[in-house]
């Protein structure tokens, strides 16, 4: 419909105006031909250099009591305390269950190894008691406990896969 230039107006703001020819452009666009074009041209001309409402202020405070229930519920805060709650306690449950019970039943399986969640080496190697404590008073060495270890490992291995079956078990009902 005409040339395009590319003003500056008093608020800083670029705006795209039209400029229109009185004479007849090389693409045969010409100046609109009645009075309510004019006026739309003027009227698009008008919204740009308009400037835009400033944004609402912010909400007033809910109070101290009101944010936390939104926070807690916002964050879902207390479904996450729960599940802490509950996997601290499971994770006791599975470390007594491998520590008295698999534990020992390997210590069985193996003969002369006895406990397995109190197996220890001694370095330089020297004999040991049933606690895993030195039986000569004048040795100088270090006891390395393995058991607690192997403890900690089967215990880590166990509540992997438990969660991992609770995760693939809700990804089948759709929970996220």
């Amino acid at each position: 419909m005409g040339l395009k230039r590319t003003s500056l107006n008093p608020i800083g703001i670029m705006v795209n105006v039209k400029f229109f020819s009185w004479n007849r452009i090389g693409n045969g666009d010409s100046l609109p031909k009645d009075e309510d074009e004019i006026l739309k041209v003027l009227k698009e001309i008008k919204a740009l250099l308009e400037p835009k409402p400033p944004p609402p202020p912010p909400p007033p405070p809910k109070g101290l009591w009101k944010e936390f229930i939104d926070f807690i519920s916002k964050y879902k805060v207390l479904g996450l305390a729960v599940a802490f709650i509950m996997g601290v306690y499971v994770g006791q449950v599975v470390q007594s269950l491998v520590k008295d019970i698999l534990m020992p039943l390997i210590g069985l399986a193996l003969p002369g190894l006895g406990n397995l969640s109190t197996f220890k080496i001694a370095v330089p190697p020297t004999a040991l008691d049933s606690e895993g404590k030195p039986i000569d008073p004048t040795w100088t060495g270090q006891l390395f406990g393995i058991g607690n270890f192997l403890v900690s490992i089967i215990t880590f291995v166990i509540v992997a896969f438990v969660i991992f079956l609770i995760v693939k078990v809700t990804k089948k009902w759709g929970i996220e």
